[in-house]
């Protein structure tokens, strides 16, 4: 357990000397925060842009406070998605094509434990990042619109989070397959497109997606209940989850002793 929380401390400490601490959390909040703004000073905006005629008014429908914090939930799931493979696809590959994996593994160090322990401080860094984001935009929403009930707002926060680790979790996983971080990155945006474009497009056959999630978070957000669906996708996530980072540990394993 001291060499776990050696690697552990190590991989928290290189985040900090390249700012991730800084950076990833800001980003996210740009990404979160920007939605409800966008929506309130919508007519604003396009006033401001001029070339209407004289005396025209503008009058846009004014959005639920449900629906100005789904739009910036959503957000999650594009720009965020996005930025969480570009965080985490050089985590294992990058130190495997420069040689400091092989330095690193060359002490008795477990497998699983340089594993998990890359995949556990990814987990905190966009965790913390998408909680501060996604509770500022909470609160943006409710000083612009209306205040949502904070149990509403953790209940989808949580949701949408199980869809967001397994996204980690699937990245990891590929850093295992191969050396380029290039390639890592490339494969887990298409598997995640995939899965997310057969969700949506089948989602009566699909119900128990985990791409579905996010969805069911969006909804309930603004102001549906959750689906009898929830929980099987809750349970085939985590599964997937438990069955990816075994995966991830077994795979590293063989292609480093091979």
């Amino acid at each position: 357990m001291n060499q776990w929380m050696t690697l552990f401390k190590k991989e928290m400490l290189e985040m900090s000397r390249n700012f991730k601490w800084i950076w990833v959390p800001l980003t996210f909040i740009m990404i979160a925060v920007k939605e409800p703004l966008t929506l309130y000073y919508m007519p604003q905006i396009i006033d401001s842009l001029g070339g209407l005629p004289e005396g025209a008014v503008i009058e846009l429908p004014v959005p639920s406070a449900g629906e100005a914090l789904a739009a910036s939930l959503s957000q999650f799931n594009t720009f965020g998605v996005l930025i969480i493979v570009l965080i985490t696809m050089g985590t294992i590959a990058g130190e495997r094509k420069s040689g400091v994996a092989g330095l690193i593994l060359v002490k008795p160090v477990s497998y699983a434990w340089f594993v998990t322990a890359k995949w556990a401080s990814s987990m905190i860094l966009i965790w913390f990042s998408y909680f501060l984001s996604y509770f500022l935009s909470w609160y943006y929403v409710g000083v612009l619109f209306k205040f949502i009930s904070f149990t509403d707002f953790l209940q989808s926060f949580f949701v949408n989070g199980i869809w967001l680790t397994l996204i980690i979790t699937v990245v990891i996983l590929f850093n295992t397959f191969m050396k380029s971080p290039g390639a890592v990155g490339f494969i887990s945006i298409g598997i995640i497109v995939i899965l997310s474009l057969l969700s949506s497009s089948l989602p009566h056959l699909l119900e128990w997606s985990p791409a579905l999630l996010s969805a069911y978070a969006n909804a309930f957000i603004m102001g549906s209940n959750f689906p009898d669906e929830l929980l099987p996708s809750i349970i085939v996530s985590v599964f997937m989850i438990t069955l990816s980072l075994l995966a991830s540990i077994a795979i590293f394993k063989r292609r480093e002793l091979a």
